[in-house]
């Protein structure tokens, strides 16, 4: 469905992308945000899902400063070689290739964010320092707790696993706490990655409800113009 393109950020930076877009106009534009397995199969089938429910998704591939078109898939030792690309994370770079991302959407309506992991922590920052985004929502992003005393300019709505060995229950908690102006989810016996159906920590009825709830969050914040 979709098709791959290049994007130049505020610093000149050109990355790579995929877009897929929707049969009819556009409801608006939704901005995807890898995990740290770059712009692969299953980011691509995000976007592909969303182009169906009608909206423009783009999917910015944050890693090509270091290394372009990094794919992955998800046995132990592509994992372990796609952790290094966040032993020191560049926010501000990521933030940067993101907002390119949006700015290459705004032309359809409002553009929200949503972010897997490292996407879902890059989706709250998006919502936090990023002007022009109507909303964000944030799967299992491991780096919120850190920016929890950053306030949401946006509708900012985020999913956790109650399982996820990579973020306890005590940090969730203090999102809450500090947070109780974004819509939190947690579900039972989810653990990390348990939107994807490509890895063997998949919980299909978790998935399933949190994608649901996510098309009804974007429907609310961007779908009707």
């Amino acid at each position: 469905m979709g098709q791959p393109l290049t994007l130049v950020a505020a610093d000149s930076h050109r990355l790579g992308a995929y877009r897929a877009d929707p049969a009819g106009k556009p409801r608006g534009g939704v901005v995807v945000v890898q995990e740290i397995f770059g712009v692969n199969h299953h980011i691509r089938a995000v976007c592909d899902r969303i182009a169906e429910a009608g909206y423009a998704a783009l999917a910015p591939a944050l890693f090509d400063r270091t290394a372009r078109d990094f794919q992955s898939g998800y046995s132990p030792e592509e994992v372990a070689k796609a952790r290094k690309f966040i032993e020191t994370p560049d926010w501000d770079a990521m933030l940067r290739d993101t907002a390119a991302a949006a700015e290459e959407l705004k032309g359809l309506g409002s553009v929200a964010v949503i972010g897997f992991c490292m996407g879902g922590t890059i989706a709250f920052l998006s919502a936090t320092r990023l002007a022009g985004i109507a909303a964000a929502v944030c799967y299992y992003g491991g780096g919120i707790a850190r920016f929890a005393d950053e306030t949401p300019k946006c509708p900012t709505q985020m999913h956790f696993g109650e399982k996820d060995d990579h973020i306890p229950m005590s940090a969730v908690e203090e999102i809450r706490r500090k947070r109780p102006d974004c819509e939190i989810h947690v579900y039972q016996g989810a653990g990390h990655g348990f939107h994807c159906d490509e890895r063997a920590s998949y919980h299909a009825e978790s998935a399933a409800l949190a994608w649901k709830r996510s098309l009804a969050f974007l429907e609310k914040a961007i779908g009707k113009g």
